[in-house]
């Protein structure tokens, strides 16, 4: 007699598939991708058959693993109707905002706007570079930078967001130029880091595989990088290099559940983000003054 399933694989197995790949998939886990690996082997061997194709290019699935996925998508939205009941029964009421990694970091810093002690509200931020699926509840409420096409989902635009070319305030001198920063990884492959291979690929010195430790990197004078403006506008180690860079303007929206969205506490939620992203119109839209280098 075989072991039953154990939901934590499952939930496991569906993140792999929906990224496809192990290190993709450890922003929604947070588990290693060392764990991840050993998990889906596990899996993969109680069943008797492989459940992925393993390449370079990431993980894809077998028929049986598309067998799987297609069974586990029932399972999924039972169980996570059965903690939704829990979160809104015995518990405080859990919104999980997600959104990219400087969203997600411009909303921390107003945390006090969005959340209240004594309202049994409590928030939790999903930072990925990749849509978290709302369908199927990983998150009440996303931040998105396109209108929602799953019809199963509602989206209303809130603003625009601008990027432009930013180096240490400082160093400007040596900076304007070149070198740049640049990122590596799946991050690479965001429109912004696009953009900046294209144009400036071969001036790219450094690099690493997250936002934060560019953000850094430029912040100490080594060079330029393309930074969203609602971020580097607001922060005074920044200067600005040039204009916005127009073809990297994109729309901001905020997306939720067709049936999320009339919860009380989602609603509370999402009409904050609304009023501070509206109140910070003209930041994301890069609309501080521009000084030129110094």
């Amino acid at each position: 007699m075989k072991n039953e399933f154990s939901w934590d694989d499952i939930r496991i197995f569906m993140a792999v598939a929906h990224f496809g790949g192990l290190s993709a998939a450890k922003s929604l886990t947070g588990l290693s991708a060392a764990t991840l690996g050993r998990r889906i082997t596990a899996l993969e061997q109680q069943i008797g058959e492989p459940l992925f194709v393993r390449s370079p290019k990431g993980y894809r699935l077998t028929e049986t693993g598309d067998d799987l996925l297609a069974r586990s998508k029932d399972v999924d939205v039972a169980m996570r109707a059965l903690n939704r009941w829990q979160e809104g029964t015995l518990v405080n009421k859990l919104v999980r905002i997600s959104a990219g990694n400087w969203t997600a970091s411009f909303l921390s810093k107003h945390i006090d706007l969005l959340w209240k002690e004594k309202e049994g509200i409590g928030i939790e931020l999903v930072s990925a570079i990749e849509k978290i699926d709302i369908g199927h509840r990983n998150a009440e409420i996303g931040i998105r930078n396109k209108q929602p096409s799953e019809r199963w989902l509602a989206g209303r635009k809130i603003g625009s967001v601008a990027y432009g070319l930013y180096a240490a305030r400082r160093t400007t001198s040596k900076t304007a130029s070149g070198p740049f920063v640049g990122l590596s990884g799946n991050q690479a492959q965001t429109a912004s880091m696009r953009w900046l291979e294209t144009h400036h690929g071969d001036q790219i010195a450094v690099r690493a595989n997250d936002n934060m430790s560019v953000k850094e990197m430029v912040a100490s004078g080594v060079g330029q990088s393309v930074f969203p403006c609602f971020m580097a506008d607001s922060d005074p180690r920044f200067i600005r290099m040039g204009s916005i860079i127009d073809e990297l303007t994109t729309g901001q929206w905020i997306v939720m559940h067709h049936e999320e969205r009339h919860s009380p506490a989602v609603r509370k939620v999402a009409d904050r983000i609304i009023n501070l992203v509206g109140t910070n119109k003209a930041l994301f839209a890069g609309e501080f003054p521009y000084h030129g280098a110094e």
